[in-house]
């Protein structure tokens, strides 16, 4: 099984240089890493620091090894970040985002929560709530498959976590948060890091279980770390092989070391403190507003279409206005209101969503499912809409498997300014799901992006916050692929991996501009298409 070699950092407060040239000290010496995970305040507010930043973020000075930072621990700290969203801020360093969950190719996962725990609503740009926290928890502990994350990255320390443990040097009286210490507790990570404390502390390793009442479980490791460059020469650095949990054998996994105590979070119920923590995150968070256009070109590719000219769409158009979605500030080729839609290529209309030929399509029955009113991507949906595209969605797998195909979905968030859900069928006697799946991660990698797959139980909203620019893939077995893309990205990805020889071998057919038809030929496509998918189309009884 193959160890990680990883790093974890504490408070950096500006200084790059010392960081990265300690790094590559320890690099000579047990490298190379493949990861360095910073927690606590990453920036500093100082004329220096800012001087040290600007080399990094113009390319003259690069991190040497990838690092990921986690956000704003203080407000002077939050306008170092753009947004709240996760992106790449300097070459070779990403910032994780709010909350969420990171897995890399390897399997790796790791959980994160930037800043400190909100005391007032609403809650500075710098701070978290505890729906914060209950959007991270519940689609990850929600299978019966769930054990725990590799690593879990936090500012804050959780408070109590020494308990039954060595004892810390800092004041525990006002250390740490509760709501970090139940995250924690639920989230079981074999490693925690946190920071913002000026202290190093290695507490003992503590169970997830209770023992002679549960089956045994990995042990969970807390490792606080000092600020970098910090005069009484605290450590700020820590480095560890990880084997990821999700390729480990239970048995290996689950050995208890010799110094092993009990968990510090399983206090007696009246003991715990009331952290509002569980409380069950609401159905929907996803606004139905849209992000601003980012000034980015909109590419108008597979532009689709509007309404079928028969009374049925009549009908369902009267549906769609009187209940308005989101409206586009300018015109827009996929808003089925707008006048720039291509109404001869639609398919199927439902309440908050349509189907159409994609224009263009790679093959005969290539259709993309889009939202009526105005969204950029599938992470702004809400909840109604995403209802509605999952129907679809199962609709047309029922469509394609009665033509003896199975059918893979991908969205491209990135100049782009209305969400299309690509849906291409794959003949079944062409190529496995294995063999699909391999070609993205293989064709990726060959453009230097590492693809990383999302575990079962992950929201895509967790991974990506409205406004990050993401190419995301499902696959007909469930499993889903996800690349946040960092600053280029070919726009024809998708339609090229799908057309390559180890899948549809159509190499000819990967831009949708050299498969244009005329409007009759098109016409005709539909109408067929549309007859064909009718036993199939719920939105037709309704």
């Amino acid at each position: 099984l193959k160890e990680l070699p990883v790093l974890a950092c504490g408070d950096v407060e500006g200084r790059l240089t010392a960081l990265f040239t300690r790094v590559q000290t320890i690099q000579k010496k047990a490298g190379p890493f493949d990861l360095l995970l910073c927690v606590g305040e990453f920036f500093g507010s100082t004329p220096e620091a800012e001087a040290e930043w600007q080399q990094y973020k113009t390319g003259a000075k690069k991190a040497p090894v990838h690092t990921y930072i986690l956000g704003a621990a203080s407000q002077k700290a939050a306008k170092s970040f753009p947004s709240a969203d996760g992106c790449e801020l300097a070459d070779n360093i990403t910032y994780l985002g709010r909350r969420g969950v990171f897995t890399g190719v390897s399997g790796l996962q790791i959980a994160y929560v930037s800043g400190r725990e909100a005391l007032q609503e609403p809650a500075p740009a710098h701070c978290f709530t505890s729906k914060d926290l209950s959007a991270l928890v519940a689609p990850l502990t929600g299978g019966s498959k769930f054990r725990g994350v590799d690593v879990l990255l936090t500012s804050q320390w959780p408070r109590g976590v020494w308990q039954y443990g060595n004892p810390p040097e800092v004041n525990t009286k006002f250390c740490g948060s509760d709501s970090v210490a139940d995250l924690a507790d639920h989230l079981k990570p074999r490693y925690h890091f946190a920071a913002l404390e000026g202290a190093h502390y290695e507490r003992l390793p503590y169970r997830n279980h209770v023992i002679l009442q549960e089956n045994a479980q990995h042990v969970s490791r807390f490792i606080a770390l000092a600020a970098v460059g910090n005069p009484a020469k605290k450590k700020y650095l820590y480095a560890f092989n990880i084997v990821p949990m999700k390729t480990m054998e239970p048995s290996e996994l689950v050995k208890q070391p010799q110094d092993v105590t009990e968990n510090p979070y399983r206090r007696t119920a009246k003991d715990k403190p009331k952290t509002g923590f569980n409380a069950t995150p609401e159905e929907d968070e996803s606004s139905s507003s849209v992000t601003e256009e980012r000034g980015v070109p909109m590419d108008k590719t597979n532009s689709p279409a509007g309404p079928v000219s028969q009374g049925s769409f009549n009908k369902s158009f009267k549906k769609i206005l009187k209940k308005q979605p989101p409206q586009p500030t300018g015109p827009c080729w996929f808003c089925l209101a707008s006048p720039q839609v291509e109404k001869h290529l639609v398919i199927s209309i439902g309440t908050h969503c349509y189907l159409a030929l994609a224009k263009g399509s790679l093959t005969p029955h290539h259709m993309l499912i889009l939202p009526i009113g105005h969204y950029q991507s599938v992470v702004e949906l809400s909840s109604e809409v995403l209802l509605e595209m999952e129907k679809y969605k199962s609709a047309l797998k029922s469509f394609y498997k009665s033509k003896g195909e199975r059918c893979v979905l991908f969205e491209r968030n990135y100049r782009s300014q209305h969400l299309q859900l690509q849906v291409v069928p794959v003949p079944l006697d062409r190529c496995t799901t294995e063999d699909i799946k391999e070609a993205f991660m293989v064709q990726a990698q060959e453009q230097q992006m590492e693809m990383m797959e999302i575990p079962e139980h992950t929201d895509l909203k967790q991974i990506a916050p409205p406004g990050t620019p993401y190419f995301y893939v499902e696959l007909d077995s469930g499993e889903k692929l996800y690349y946040r893309i960092q600053k280029h990205f070919p726009l024809q990805f998708g339609r090229e991996v799908l057309a390559s020889e180890a899948l549809l071998n159509i190499p000819t057919r990967a831009d949708w501009r050299e498969c244009k038809q005329s409007r009759e030929e098109e016409e005709a496509s539909c109408k067929q298409l549309r007859d064909d998918f009718q036993p199939y189309d719920f939105a037709w009884e309704d």
